[in-house]
């Protein structure tokens, strides 16, 4: 796995990995009128308002402060497209590391964990734009993000953190999580694949599963005989390629005995072809509320040789519906 770093003045300074990760903000810039702020109010001059800063002019009376933000790194740096879309920079430092320019220098693999980077980097997405990944990283992205994710298991502390809550599986809660899939190249059978939904739920004794939702060609109308339930499992490595992970996606046969299950799910029935087929869906964290999934048809016969059902997935939870009991 080769790796790199830039030695121009770039906002994604590899170097430093790191550094970066002890000290979470170093390298992201706050705008001209917030360090103009900050000067002013540790020397107890004017204060300016943001329109007066903008347009070169200064105010000519003196304010009060009545409130502040939270924190300076709440405005977070962006551009301005040609067509008028923002491109914030740290979705583009995410898409940068996984792919980056052809003139960086590469750096050798066993001086940082590019899993810590990445970690970080994603964390420092706020959670109701980390959806944007599902439509700015192609499946040769995807697939590099699976590639990078397997260094976290190298560092202790990494390895224990987890993308959605309900993998801890504490029982005495019942919570629920949706969650934004995306992937490509899936078999025709199953093409809805290409970009589907996932309701995870832990049930009252701890114990974590899922379901399939908005899967199916027919749009909408398998779904009352066919809702794709599965099992979340902890599982360590991949079986058909000996690679670790974090949890599996079991499908089975798809008639679970849950006792209960969210208001408003159908009852559990039997999966049709190719799920009735020993499909599982591999994950590994890759930051907050971001996972990378691998599916796998390992086949209900012990002679065969088990194939990908699709390229890999990536996962987003969506923060627009907080986890609520059920």
């Amino acid at each position: 796995m080769s790796l790199y770093c830039c030695t121009s003045s770039s906002s994604l300074h590899l170097r430093e990995f790191d550094s970066q990760i002890k000290k979470p903000y170093s390298k992201v810039r706050a705008s001209n009128h917030l360090k103009l702020y900050r000067r002013q109010v540790n020397a107890g001059r004017r204060l300016y308002a943001p329109n007066s800063i903008n347009s070169g002019t200064a105010r000519s009376t003196i304010k009060p402060v009545v409130s502040v933000h939270a924190s300076p790194w709440d405005d977070k740096p962006y551009r301005v497209l040609p067509g008028g879309e923002v491109s914030y920079y740290d979705e583009r430092d995410v898409i940068s590391f996984l792919d980056p320019p052809k003139q960086l220098i590469p750096l050798d693999p066993s001086s940082y964990n590019p899993a810590v980077y990445l970690w970080k980097k994603i964390d420092d997405i706020p959670e109701e734009r980390r959806h944007r990944l599902l439509t700015q990283l192609n499946p040769r992205l995807i697939t590099r993000a699976w590639e990078v994710a397997g260094a976290r298991y190298d560092n202790s502390n990494l390895a224990k953190k987890s993308s959605s809550s309900l993998f801890a599986g504490e029982a005495g809660a019942k919570l629920i999580e949706s969650w934004h899939c995306r992937t490509n190249g899936g078999p025709l059978a199953v093409a809805w694949i290409n970009y589907f939904k996932t309701a995870l739920f832990c049930c009252i004794d701890g114990q974590t599963f899922g379901r399939v939702i908005d899967a199916s060609v027919f749009r909408g109308i398998s779904r009352a005989f066919a809702p794709l339930y599965f099992t979340v499992r902890e599982v360590n490595e991949v079986m058909s390629t000996e690679e670790p992970c974090d949890v599996a996606y079991e499908f089975g046969t798809g008639l679970l005995d849950l006792q209960e299950y969210p208001q408003g799910f159908p009852k559990p029935e039997k999966h049709p072809w190719p799920f009735n087929d020993a499909v599982v869906i591999y994950v590994r964290n890759v930051g907050p509320g971001v996972m990378v999934g691998q599916a796998w048809q390992e086949g209900e016969d012990l002679n065969q040789v088990p194939k990908k059902l699709c390229s890999e997935i990536l996962m987003v939870k969506d923060y627009s519906h907080l986890d609520t009991s059920w």
